[in-house]
């Protein structure tokens, strides 16, 4: 499968030194993104890589910037927010592939894996901005919509809450 957004930069192309790529996702790209993170919308989507072999493979740090719309997740009204992301990015050639088993450090969580002649930069900026989104994003009505439901407020419930209702004088 092809991703929505595919940016692939060939190896034999990234030398020892660093070398400097921007990337950006068109329409089409950014409505197809938006279909498969569930946004309402994402309306830029811009990524600037500094590119550099190392000894296992490819490092690619940079800043991703973005402006998305996001469904609240109480009402479902949009929520837009902007995106600005720094990141480092290693990409290793798949486990197998090299004939080597790859380890992973706690520093390394944002490795990417390939295959073939290429690394696709265009993806690892989409899962950037995947992971860079609130996970629940709030509407300035959620709260009401949430008490008109019923649904206690965190000041109303848990255990500093029940704390508090020991303490109130009867």
């Amino acid at each position: 499968m092809t991703p929505e957004f595919s940016r692939p930069r060939r190896l034999n192309t990234i030398g020892a030194g660093e070398s400097r790529v921007a990337i950006e996702a068109d329409a089409d790209e950014r409505a197809a993104l938006a279909r498969r993170f569930g946004l309402i919308a994402i309306d830029r989507l811009v990524a600037d890589y500094a590119v550099r072999r190392d000894a296992a493979g490819v490092i690619a740090t940079g800043q991703l910037r973005g402006a998305v719309v996001q469904p609240c997740s109480v009402t479902g009204d949009p929520v837009p927010a902007q995106v600005e992301e720094d990141f480092t990015i290693r990409f290793l050639p798949e486990p197998g592939e090299a004939g080597d088993e790859v380890e992973l450090t706690e520093e390394e969580c944002d490795t990417v894996f390939y295959t073939g002649g290429a690394i696709d930069l265009g993806e690892a900026a989409a899962e950037t901005l995947a992971l860079a989104l609130d996970p629940f994003p709030r509407s300035a009505g959620a709260d009401a919509a949430l008490r008109d439901a019923g649904v206690a407020g965190e000041d109303e419930s848990g255990p500093f809450a029940a704390l508090a209702k020991l303490k109130r004088p009867h």
